[in-house]
């Protein structure tokens, strides 16, 4: 039988990875315990910086990370955790494994944690097991987290912009920053990274990305554009010092304690979001759900008289 939740943190603060890995496990499949994590972490954390890497697929994202850690390892600065976000996986509800083997250089290090996770059923999604999994790693002594996504949908969005710095990795010839800004990624990214830039169009999709923050209007921090090729380790230290520049930035002008304040504001409202929802469901039942669809639907009534109904029982 799994141990309890409490003795699981004190022997993962005490360094044990397999009651970390445990406790991962725990926040991934929801419920009651990982309630029980959350609560017992959250007054353990606050001192972990998370690094966001997003990007198209294909874009070199794993490999990219993969060259990071070594950076940040090389760098000093404590213990380091990875955590490779697979929102598919709807299977085995389990995440791939890609990731694990294009870090494979860093099983030996006993500082390095790395972690692939998928939502097993958590309150939320992985929109908010994935911040839950941070708060475990900061409370367990982790000083920095990097959160790596499959993709660039409203999933993965949301997922890196929970983090301190978010890293924007795009390639040569992919060139759309258009497509970019529609994602959302301009407004997050704080810093892009042009990878595979070897290859032809480098300069092209570093001028478009320019242009994209020409237009943006932003006034306080503008996104550096680096250019690298992850596979021969070309730019990734870069990266690293971009990394640095912003933590500072966001240090001296107040902005990292303001942005943590409203993430925990935000994760507030979705759990109390996802919870009146779940408490409709079950009130309404399915036939309940359906009888009040089919008269939105049927123009019988309108959505806001039909969430007033709802919210009137939920609060009978």
């Amino acid at each position: 039988m799994t141990p309890e939740p409490a003795a699981l943190v004190a022997a993962a603060r005490g360094g044990d990875r397999s009651a970390l890995a445990r406790l991962l496990s725990l926040v991934e499949r929801g419920g009651s315990q990982a309630q029980e994590v959350g609560r017992l972490c959250h007054p353990l954390g606050g001192s972990a910086y998370t690094v966001g890497i997003t990007g198209a697929p294909g874009s070199g994202k794993s490999t990219l990370t993969s060259g990071l850690v070594s950076s940040l390892r090389r760098r000093g600065g404590g213990r380091l955790a990875v955590l490779a976000v697979d929102p598919s996986s709807p299977f085995s509800g389990g995440a791939i494994l890609g990731d694990r083997v294009r870090m494979s250089d860093h099983v030996l290090d006993r500082d390095v944690f790395i972690r692939s996770m998928a939502t097993r059923g958590h309150l939320g999604g992985l929109a908010l097991a994935t911040p839950q999994a941070v708060r475990v790693l900061d409370a367990v002594g982790v000083a920095w987290v990097v959160v790596e996504t499959v993709g660039v949908g409203q999933v993965e969005v949301e997922i890196v912009a929970a983090a301190d710095t978010t890293v924007v990795v795009v390639n040569p010839g992919w060139g759309d920053a258009v497509q970019a800004n529609k994602a959302g990624l301009m407004e997050i990214a704080d810093l892009f990274v042009i990878n595979k830039a070897d290859r032809p169009g480098a300069a092209e999709t570093r001028r478009d990305l320019e242009q994209m923050l020409d237009l943006s209007g932003l006034a306080d921090w503008r996104p550096a554009i680096l250019e690298t090729v992850a596979t021969e380790g070309t730019g990734v230290e870069e990266i690293a010092e971009a990394i640095d520049r912003h933590r500072t930035w966001l240090t001296e002008s107040g902005r990292l304690v303001v942005k943590r304040e409203e993430r925990l504001r935000v994760e507030l409202a979705l759990i109390v979001t996802e919870r009146l929802r779940r408490r409709a469901d079950a009130m309404l039942g399915e036939a309940g759900r359906d009888r009040l669809d089919a008269a939105v639907v049927g123009r019988d009534i309108d959505p806001w008289s039909a969430a007033d109904q709802v919210l009137a029982g939920i609060d009978a």
